[in-house]
């Protein structure tokens, strides 16, 4: 195991500027590169309801050991734009995942480490799972990450089924209307439920709130949580996709997972029950104390452990 390299902690008002922009499939991405451009490449995927400020003290952990870090903003977030009124603001795996692979095609990147945290880590399990020959390797945070539309009605216990209130409450207009009007609102209490120990200020999450201010930003994240319960249509250019991730395809390439053992949304565990999804080697790990936002509150773990798949 490669020893986790000492951060210097950016501080709150550190942006990860400057900005780029491409044409990928149907968005207009933006993404923060950093680090030579002859380096093995790290796709860093945040999550909901973050930005590409959860990779503020990683990319440059990263870049300073020769890796090209490419940070996009998820459709739905920041300076991510539809390039056309008329597609669908989806926001489901499929998506999220071909995104993903669309910005590798237009910056002309044929491998890459994938690595995220929740819908990050989704689109990086996907990328993972459906082209493995482009994936060097996956660092994911609450291991296989999938969804399992297919059995996503049966209830789980009732201690699990409390910290997923926000998903139940997007079902109906009234969650789709109280999401519009208090988005800075919600996202903000999702932080302190599912990082109780991660004591983050004001401008911490202020630099981060500003990425929902996308106009599409409510339409993507309402798709997401009603089609993976099997409620809401998907797009069709990612039926075949769908499709595929139905069957709930193995990942085949070198793994490093992780938990935070003070998750407040997703309970760590031993990587047991995940096993069977891994064909590759794959190395579980529990971080203490540690919450959802795992790559910003632990940046050195995260970090060490994508240079430990692009060493092997």
């Amino acid at each position: 195991m490669t020893e986790p390299v000492p951060a210097t902690r950016a501080p709150s008002s550190k942006r990860l500027e400057p900005l780029r922009q491409i044409d990928a499939g149907p968005l207009n991405i933006a993404y923060y590169e950093a680090g030579p451009v002859d380096g093995p490449v790290v796709m860093l995927m945040h999550g909901f309801p973050y930005d590409i400020h959860t990779y503020v003290d990683v990319a440059p952990l990263l870049a300073a050991q020769g890796c090209r870090v490419i940070v996009p903003y998820l459709r739905g977030y920041g300076a991510t734009r539809f390039r056309d009124a008329a597609t669908p603001r989806s926001g489901e795996q499929a998506a999220i995942g071909a995104d993903m692979m669309a910005l590798m095609d237009a910056l002309s990147i044929k491998r890459a480490v994938f690595a995220g945290y929740d819908w990050g880590g989704r689109a990086a399990c996907v990328g993972a799972a459906l082209w493995p020959e482009r994936c060097i390797g996956l660092v994911c945070v609450n291991s296989y990450l999938i969804q399992d539309i297919a059995n996503a009605m049966v209830p789980m216990r009732p201690e699990r089924e409390v910290a997923l209130w926000y998903q139940y409450y997007f079902q109906i207009e009234r969650g789709r209307a109280g999401l519009a009007a208090n988005r800075r609102e919600i996202a903000k209490i999702l932080w302190a439920q599912w990082s109780p120990t991660w004591k983050f200020d004001d401008a911490c999450y202020a630099r981060t709130a500003v990425a929902f201010d996308n106009p599409d930003y409510v339409d993507v994240v309402i798709h997401s949580y009603r089609h993976r319960f099997g409620l809401a249509e998907g797009d069709p250019q990612y039926a075949d996709i769908e499709r595929r991730l139905a069957a709930l395809p193995v990942i085949t390439v070198p793994t490093i997972t992780f938990d935070g053992g003070g998750d407040g949304v997703i309970a760590a565990t031993d990587g047991r029950a995940s096993a069977s999804k891994f064909t590759a080697r794959r190395d579980h790990r529990v971080l203490p104390d540690i919450g959802h936002n795992l790559p910003q509150e632990a940046p050195e773990a995260f970090a060490g452990a994508v240079m430990e798949l692009i060493k092997a």
